[in-house]
C-alpha cells in the first residue's frame, strides 16, 4: 500500500495441555510453549510495529510463587527485546543454579514466565500515544486467582461513552476512558459477580473457604461472563482472556469482522489471528486450522479442554475485506488465489484504459504487497492475448512474419517503483520535506520508450492520495511516459473505518476530497451543510444509528466520475504525462473475495450502528473542522 495505514493488532494464544515434563522429554526444553509463542508473534509481525506485550499464566501455582507475568515493549523490535529478556532470564536461573538444572519442577516455579497459558499480542496504536502503558496484555489482578484477569484483543469500539457510562453505572470509577480499559473492567466486573454467585452458593454448604476457592475455579460459567459482557458491545473484535486459575478464552463479533482461527490436538490449543502463523509455527495442514465462528468464544477450561460456545446470535458474516486486500499475509492460499483474482478482474478496465495497446503499455506494481494481484492482472492479460492470437490464426489472415511476431510476442513487465526503506522523511520544512518525500521510493531507468510508452502501476489501495502525488507520479514522470495509470486492488475509500483501522478522518480520502470538488463544480457545494444540518438534527436520536447521510453526497456521482477527479488531484501541476487513476469495483471485489463481504469503507453499510453513528460524527468533525476521532 503506497499510503501507509496502521491497521489491526494480532493476537496469539497458547494452552499447553499436558506436563511441562512431556515438553521437555518430546522436545528438550521447558520453553516449548514460550518458543511457540515467539514463532506465532514473528509470523504476524505485519499485524503490530508499535508494540507488544505477553502475559502467562501458572495453573495451580502454590502460594507464594507468582502466577501471573507479563512483559511489554515499545522497542523497535519489541518481540525480540521480550523474548531476549525472556531467554536471558532462563539462562541465568540456571547459571545462578546449576544443581536445579535438570530439575524441571524447580525451574517451573521459579523461571518468572514459564508456565502453562500464554497469550502474545502485537499492537498497531490507531489512536493515542504509543507507550507501554497502551500495550496489551491488560492485567486486572486479584489475590484471588479466579478473579483475576488478563485482556488483549484486535479491536475498536464505537460506543466506549456508553461503556464508560454503564461502568459508572454498575458502581466503578476506571481511571481511562478507553476501549481497552471499558472491554477489561466490563468483562472483570461480570468475572467478580460470577465469582461472589458461586461462593454465596457454596458457602450455604459444609465447605472452608480455602475449599470453596477450589470449587469455584472448576465451575466457574465463563460463557455466561462473557454474554452478560458483550451483550452491549458495539464494534469489531476477537478479544483474547486469561483467568488466574488458567481458564482461557477468544470471543469474536457477532459480525465477524475481526479474523481469529485455532487449532487444538492433544498437546496444545492454539489461537491466533491468521491461518499461517499456525500452520508454520506447529506445521500441519491447513484443513486442521478452524475458524472461530462470529458470535462464539473458543473457551478452555482449566483442564484444558476446547470448546465453542455461543455468546451473541450470530448476525451475517462481515468479514472485513482490508484483510484479504492488504492486511493479512499472502501465504495463506485463500488470499494468495483471492488477490490473484483482485488482479485478474482489474483486466478489462486496464485494456480498455490502454486502447488494447499492448506493444507500448508496461506493466509494474508498487512494492511489495501489491505483487500477488499484479501477477493475477498478468495472467489475466496473458489470457486475453491468447484469445486474441487465436483469433487472427483462425481468421487465416496473417503473413509468415505476422504469425511469427503474435506468437512471440509478451506483456512487457518492469520492477519499476523501488521503495528506500533507509530513507526517512523526518525534515520538518514543507518544502524540503516534500522534495525528500518525492525520493522515498526511486524506479528502474532507460527500460521506457520516451513519449511512447504507457505505464500501468498496480497499487493495493488509494487512501489518501498524498504518496501518490508527492512521491510515485513524480518519479515516474522523470522516465517521461506518455502516459501513467495507477490501478487501485481496492475501489475508493469513501467512509471512515471503526473496527481497527486507522482510517477515520474523512478529510484525508482522497475519493472524499473528489466528491467535494465534484460538488463545487457542478454548484452543489450548498449540499455539505444541507447534510450536515441532517446529522445535527438526527444526533441523539434512533436515525444518526440507522441513517448514513453521507452517502447522499456521493449518490451524486459515478464512480468514474470520483475516480477522473482523483486523477486530476494526484496529479501535480509540474506532470507532463497523462494521468489516470482506476479502481477496483465492488461488484468485482466480492467476486474476488466472495466470504469477506465487509466493505464499509467503500460502500457506507456498516454492519453495526454505532458505526453509522461513526460516519455521520465524522463528517459533522469535517465540517466543524474538529481534528478528533469520531469514536
Amino acid at each position: 500500500m503506497s499510503d501507509s495505514i496502521k491497521h489491526e493488532c494480532g493476537i496469539a494464544l497458547i494452552r499447553l495441555r499436558k506436563p511441562i515434563d512431556y515438553y521437555v522429554e518430546k522436545y528438550g526444553t521447558p520453553m516449548y510453549g514460550v518458543n511457540k509463542l515467539y514463532l506465532l508473534m514473528q509470523k504476524q509481525h505485519n499485524r503490530g510495529q508499535d508494540g507488544a506485550g505477553v502475559a502467562s499464566i501458572k495453573i495451580n501455582a502454590l502460594p507464594g510463587i507468582d502466577y501471573i507475568n507479563r512483559f511489554r515493549s515499545v522497542k523497535t523490535r519489541a518481540i525480540d527485546s521480550i523474548f531476549g529478556k525472556i531467554g536471558k532470564e532462563f539462562r541465568n536461573l540456571k547459571e545462578e543454579h546449576p544443581e536445579q538444572a535438570n530439575n524441571t519442577e524447580w525451574i517451573w516455579e521459579n523461571m518468572p514466565f514459564l508456565g502453562d497459558v500464554y497469550l502474545g499480542h502485537l499492537r498497531y496504536g490507531t489512536h493515542g500515544i504509543n507507550s507501554v502503558d497502551n500495550c496489551h496484555p491488560m492485567v486486572r489482578e486479584n489475590n484471588w486467582r479466579s478473579r483475576s484477569l488478563a485482556v488483549a484483543g484486535n479491536f475498536n469500539m464505537t460506543n466506549v461513552d456508553e461503556q464508560f457510562q454503564k461502568l459508572l453505572e454498575l458502581g466503578q470509577h476506571p481511571k481511562h476512558k478507553s476501549d481497552t480499559i471499558t472491554v477489561l473492567e466490563k468483562i472483570g466486573h461480570f468475572l467478580d459477580e460470577e465469582n461472589q454467585m458461586l461462593f454465596d452458593e457454596f458457602k450455604k454448604g459444609d465447605y472452608t473457604n480455602k475449599e470453596i476457592t477450589s470449587l469455584i475455579e472448576q465451575n466457574l460459567n465463563l460463557q455466561r461472563v462473557l454474554k452478560r459482557a458483550c451483550k452491549d458491545f458495539d464494534g469489531g473484535y476477537a478479544m483474547a482472556g486469561l483467568t488466574g486459575y488458567g481458564a482461557a478464552f477468544v470471543v469474536r463479533d457477532p459480525n465477524g469482522i475481526r479474523p481469529a482461527y485455532y487449532y487444538a490436538d492433544d498437546e496444545v490449543v492454539v489461537i491466533a489471528s491468521e491461518k499461517p502463523a499456525i500452520k508454520t509455527a506447529f506445521d500441519i495442514d491447513y484443513n486442521q486450522i478452524k475458524e472461530i465462528t462470529p458470535g462464539h468464544a473458543l473457551i478452555i477450561d482449566k483442564a484444558g479442554d476446547p470448546e465453542l460456545k455461543e455468546i451473541l446470535p450470530q448476525r451475517e458474516k462481515m468479514s472485513c475485506s482490508f484483510e484479504r486486500i492488504y492486511f493479512s499475509r499472502g501465504n495463506d492460499p485463500e488470499i494468495y488465489n483471492e488477490r490473484l483474482n483482485m488482479g485478474r478482474l482489474l483486466c478489462d478496465q486496464i485494456l480498455k484504459a490502454v486502447d488494447y495497446n499492448l506493444k507500448d503499455t508496461v506493466f509494474s506494481y508498487i512494492p511489495n504487497t501489491a505483487e500477488t494481484s499484479w501477477l493475477g492482472m498478468m495472467k489475466g492479460i496473458e489470457d486475453y492475448l491468447r484469445t486474441y492470437r487465436k483469433k487472427a490464426i483462425l481468421n487465416n489472415q496473417l503473413t509468415e512474419e505476422e504469425l511469427d511476431e503474435i506468437l512471440q510476442y509478451k506483456p512487457r513487465a518492469h520492477k519499476l517503483v523501488i521503495k528506500d526503506a533507509k530513507l526517512r522523511t523526518f525534515i520538518t520544512d514543507n518544502s524540503s520535506r516534500d522534495d525528500l518525500v518525492t525520493h522515498v521510493y526511486d524506479t528502474t531507468y532507460e527500460v521506457i520508450k520516451k513519449g511512447v510508452d504507457t505505464l500501468v502501476v498496480l497499487d493495493d489501495s488509494i487512501v489518501r492520495g498524498t504518496t501518490l502525488e508527492k512521491s510515485i507520479i513524480k518519479m515516474l514522470d522523470k522516465l517521461e511516459p506518455k502516459r501513467i495509470i495507477i490501478v487501485s486492488c481496492a475501489p475508493q475509500i469513501r467512509y471512515p473505518d471503526c473496527y481497527g483501522i486507522d482510517m477515520s478522518r474523512v478529510k484525508e480520502f482522497v475519493a472524499f476530497r473528489a466528491m467535494l470538488a465534484l460538488l463545487e463544480d457542478n454548484g452543489k457545494g450548498c449540499m455539505v451543510q444541507e447534510v450536515y444540518q441532517k446529522c445535527v438534527e438526527a444526533q441523539g436520536t434512533p436515525a444518526f444509528q440507522e441513517n448514513n447521510f453521507v452517502k447522499e453526497l456521493f449518490d451524486q456521482f459515478t464512480a468514474d466520475e470520483i475516480s477522473t477527479k482523483v486523477s486530476q488531484i494526484v496529479k501535480a501541476p509540474d506532470i507532463n504525462a497523462e494521468v489516470q487513476v482506476i479502481y477496483q469495483t465492488i461488484e468485482d471485489l466480492h467476486q474476488a473475495c466472495p466470504n469477506h463481504k465487509g466493505d464499509w469503507y467503500f460502500t457506507g453499510n456498516y454492519p453495526t450502528p454505532g458505526g453509522t453513528g461513526v460516519v455521520n460524527r465524522a463528517f459533522m468533525n469535517f465540517v466543524e473542522n474538529k481534528g478528533g476521532r469520531a469514536y
